[in-house]
């Protein structure tokens, strides 16, 4: 047996997961306007929804990587130049709106700490500094449409699919972003392009053995109890 990461289970499961966490995280902050200092407004009146918002669009980014990943072993059956690119582009850029989101976080203890006001004094002061992502925004622009022509020309997608797929490049980047038309017209793309990808492959994967089921119990309150304390240091 081929084993390849991130495995069909975990595959299949964050090509749907994911982008519902993603849509669910841009929908919570669409009341809001878009720039960064109506945003730090908004953390400060409605700290909790603004709190979920981020938590949820944060968790769909990150699993994003195994279901790309995933989706580029698929396509690298037929195209390996193709799925290589694609992949690796939409990984570059996952990585940089990971790293945003610790900005955003930042932001958002600042607010809390500090009032809206210093915060978006101090954010207005460092918003355009230069840092190793400043380089690398294109791979956000570039990758889903990359992943979305590799997707098609090895048939893993139709075209309709394909090009939802590639709307996914419209979700506005960097720091302290709110939510747009354009935003949920990509996230919609993904969630089109991914979750029948998913449940297909839900509804083909071998089930779990006895063994893989018992293990899975018995590490899932392990890393329950490692999350918790990874909170006290």
């Amino acid at each position: 047996m081929t084993y390849t990461f991130p495995g069909r289970w975990i595959g299949a499961g964050t090509l749907i997961l994911a982008p519902l966490l993603l849509l669910a995280g841009i929908l919570l902050r669409w009341p809001f306007p878009y720039f960064f200092p109506r945003q730090l407004a908004a953390v400060a009146e409605h700290p909790g929804l603004m709190s979920t918002a981020h938590a949820l669009t944060i968790a769909g980014t990150v699993l994003l990587a195994p279901a790309v990943i995933g989706m580029a072993h698929h396509i690298g059956q037929t195209r390996p130049a193709l799925a290589t690119w694609g992949a690796s582009l939409v990984l570059v850029g996952l990585f940089e709106r990971t790293f945003h989101a610790g900005i955003d976080q930042s932001a958002h203890n600042l607010v809390r700490h500090e009032g809206p006001t210093t915060a978006t004094d101090l954010i207005a002061q460092s918003y355009q500094d230069l840092h190793l992502f400043s380089f690398l925004s294109f791979t956000i622009l570039l990758g889903w449409p990359t992943l979305a022509f590799a997707a098609y020309r090895s048939g893993t997608l139709g075209p309709f699919r394909a090009l939802a797929l590639a709307t996914t490049c419209l979700l506005p980047l960097g720091v302290l972003k709110g939510t747009e038309p354009t935003s949920v017209i990509a996230v919609v793309g993904l969630c089109a392009a991914f979750l029948p990808t998913g449940v297909q492959h839900l509804q083909t994967c071998p089930k779990p053995t006895r063994k893989s089921v018992i293990l899975t119990l018995t590490i899932a309150p392990a890393l329950g109890a490692l999350a918790y304390a990874s909170t006290l240091g």
